[in-house]
């Protein structure tokens, strides 16, 4: 396995602060070693990280899965600290899988590994719950690195992704300031509906089950929800709607 996955930087926020219950002791030092679950679609490359984990004293890799759906089963079963996994895998996607994984381990935290540079990927993952997103450029030494500081209670994203996403939020915070002189456009009921339930992380799939409709219908209210308010994402659609009071998520 080659030894560059490139360079890791460290996202400062709201979760950038010491976990209340991270298994340390008085001195910083951790008790037990950081236990991950490790999930990618290549076996070859799970195998690669698990032998350079291996050489870290304090973690401990106690499982691995090939797609999402066994992550879910996995993370249930084992219980990890940490979970490795990648963006785009077949049967489910890391990114549906994030919201499963944290109701069946609450505790675990998700770190997203993956060749996707995408901002939406960034996006929903984040909001999916993930506390990390890092490339596969980056080097095996940075791997073990994030494992630590997102176990610590930080957050890490790559350099490249981090400034996507800043200035992604320059662009939104511009875009509904140029916005507050013009009327918020009208969305129908069903719109509101289909917003509301966007804001709480449900997928497509899930909103159209709530709401008895097709998948496709949903995806057809989203697009219109997107033309209407004049927005890139659906992330953003919630923020504005929020922002000019369209919706209040209680």
């Amino acid at each position: 396995m080659a030894d560059t996955f490139g360079p890791v930087s460290r996202a400062k926020g709201a979760h950038d602060v010491a976990a209340a219950d991270c298994g340390t002791d008085e001195g910083g030092s951790r008790k037990e070693p950081i236990r991950v679950l490790v999930v990618d679609d290549h076996a070859l490359f799970r195998r690669g990280l698990e032998i350079v984990l291996a050489q870290e004293e304090d973690i401990q890799v106690v499982g691995e899965a090939g797609d999402g759906a066994e992550a879910v089963d996995k993370a249930a079963d084992l219980l990890p600290d940490i979970v490795l996994m990648d963006v785009r895998m077949p049967k489910r996607g890391g990114i549906e899988a994030c919201t499963s994984i944290k109701e069946v381990a609450p505790s675990a935290k998700i770190i997203m590994l993956t060749i996707s540079d995408e901002e939406a990927d960034l996006y929903e993952a984040i909001k999916a719950g993930a506390t990390g997103y890092l490339l596969k450029e980056i080097s095996t030494d940075e791997v073990s690195t994030a494992i630590r500081a997102v176990a610590d209670g930080q957050s890490q994203i790559s350099p490249s992704m981090a400034s996507k996403l800043l200035t992604e939020f320059k662009s939104m915070i511009q875009r509904t300031d140029e916005r507050r002189l013009v009327p918020a456009p009208r969305l129908t009921e069903r719109e509101l509906e289909v917003l509301k339930l966007v804001a709480t992380g449900m997928n497509n799939r899930d909103i159209a089950k709530e709401l008895f409709i097709s998948e496709n219908t949903v995806k057809n209210h989203v697009r219109n929800i997107l033309e209407k308010l004049q927005l890139h994402s659906r992330m953003e659609a919630v923020v504005y709607a929020m922002r000019e009071k369209i919706l209040e998520i209680r």
